[in-house]
């Protein structure tokens, strides 16, 4: 028995291969950066901490570990990620490091972070 798969179909249409070969080629770098956003965000940490600079903009680490009853190395771990990704943006004010989205990712994030209320909405109807 063979390890190849087969494909059977009545017919090829060659335009429609092309044009979204030439759609995937053309998205190549994005297909990337949003499945690295999907990845870090795919963490319930990240996307608390994610939801949170969302909501209030320009948090410190002491908050964020406050809040999110985690340590401040653990969530300076998670900072770390989300700042090498260039997701979120850190600003010194004295000697506290405070923490934003960037612009740049606000979109995807609010779009991901949009279903929460959905899910919050759906859990409201059936309880």
């Amino acid at each position: 028995m063979s390890d190849q798969q087969s494909c059977i179909r009545v017919f090829e249409d060659q335009e429609k291969i092309k044009h979204y070969t030439e759609k995937i080629n053309e998205f190549q770098p994005f297909f990337g950066r949003m499945a690295q956003i999907l990845d870090l965000a795919g963490n319930e940490n990240r996307l608390k901490i994610i939801y949170l600079l969302r909501e209030e903009n320009n948090l410190c680490v002491c908050d964020l570990s406050d809040i999110l009853s985690m340590s401040i190395p653990a969530v300076s771990q998670h900072l770390r990620k989300l700042k090498d990704a260039q997701l979120i943006q850190a600003k010194k004010v004295g000697q506290t490091v405070f923490y934003s989205l960037r612009e740049d990712s606000t979109d995807i994030l609010h779009l991901l972070l949009g279903h929460l209320t959905t899910l919050q909405n759906a859990h409201a109807l059936v309880a």
